[in-house]
């Protein structure tokens, strides 16, 4: 079942180059949603309903809920690897990290992590997970195939998003307050490097785009974005976005970067040539702070709290391809 805009938020989002193409109501309460993780190989979107501790699976090809995954407390980051048929969820009420069979939607562990989990990344050469710890400042290490904790990582600072990049295979984390990103070698889980982001205050969200070796990290406190050279190791440019932008995402096929902010601003830019081109910025929704993509149908999907007193999933696609 599809909702209708209203006729106010239809009037912002007429000024971005997007159009809906769905409305699909969610269960729960009208409380906050967090990070998503799309599977493109089942064709299946994992949302987390942080409010509601539950995870929200979506099949984008049926266009329906398939399903909720309970009882994961305040969850944060949700990641899905298909290769090992595996969802993982941070619980950040429970300081825990949940592990999902993708399958029968059933949790088949829980591992504790560090204070205030986040952020997830999985380093599939290594076959490990990595979460992210925001006020414990280090990052929680587990063996993918034991789902134990191999080691704790100090970072110094907040860490916000965790990204893995598969051509260095490396992982590389936000840290806020120091405003940088580090840059951690999985082999011997050690700190190889940081990097510090000039005009960027609080480094929180983060996306890798391994492909063209560049990275992009959300500078919550600054509504800027930081653009950052993966082979030369620095940054190469500031971008402003909306206040408070949060998380991000990447359409590989068309090039195309989506900025979303606790403001509600959206920020669309296509990548060419090793740069970023800003090519529309403005109101998407109230709470529009996380988003995801599917690089093949160039879907763009915005779960949002409270839409008439109901979470919804709102899907809208690009009407210029620049």
């Amino acid at each position: 079942m599809c909702v209708a805009l209203s006729g106010q938020t239809l009037s912002a989002q007429e000024k971005l180059p997007l159009k809906q193409v769905a409305e699909i109501p969610l269960s729960g309460r009208p409380t906050r949603l967090d990070y998503q993780s799309f599977d493109p190989k089942n064709n299946r979107l994992y949302i987390a309903h942080l409010g509601d501790d539950v995870v929200t699976v979506y099949d984008t090809k049926a266009q329906k809920v398939v399903g909720d995954i309970k009882d994961v407390k305040h969850v944060h980051g949700v990641l899905v690897v298909p290769e090992l048929n595996r969802l993982y969820a941070s619980a950040t009420g429970s300081n825990e990290l949940a592990v999902i069979d993708s399958g029968t939607l059933q949790i088949v562990a829980r591992i504790p992590t560090g204070d205030y989990p986040d952020g997830i990344g999985y380093a599939s050469k290594e076959n490990k997970i990595y979460v992210s710890n925001k006020l414990g400042k280090s990052e929680t290490v587990i063996d993918a195939q034991t789902n134990k904790v191999t080691a704790t990582i100090p970072l110094g600072g907040p860490v916000g998003n965790t990204q893995y990049d598969i051509v260095s295979g490396h992982i590389f984390a936000a840290v806020h307050k120091l405003n940088e990103i580090a840059e951690i070698d999985p082999a011997t889980d050690k700190v190889v490097g940081r990097y510090p982001l000039s005009g960027c205050k609080d480094s929180h969200g983060l996306l890798i785009d391994s492909k063209n070796r560049l990275a992009f990290a959300a500078c919550e406190s600054s509504a800027s974005l930081a653009v950052f050279d993966l082979a030369k190791k620095k940054q190469i440019a500031t971008e402003t976005v909306g206040d408070d932008p949060d998380v991000l995402a990447f359409d590989e096929n068309l090039g195309r970067l989506y900025v979303s902010a606790e403001s509600g601003i959206l920020t669309i830019f296509d990548e060419k040539n090793g740069a970023l081109k800003k090519i529309a910025s403005g109101f998407f929704a109230k709470n529009a702070h996380t988003v995801a993509v599917d690089s093949v149908t160039h879907q763009v999907f915005f779960p949002l709290e409270n839409v008439g007193e109901k979470p919804v999933l709102r899907i809208v696609v690009p009407t210029s391809r620049q």
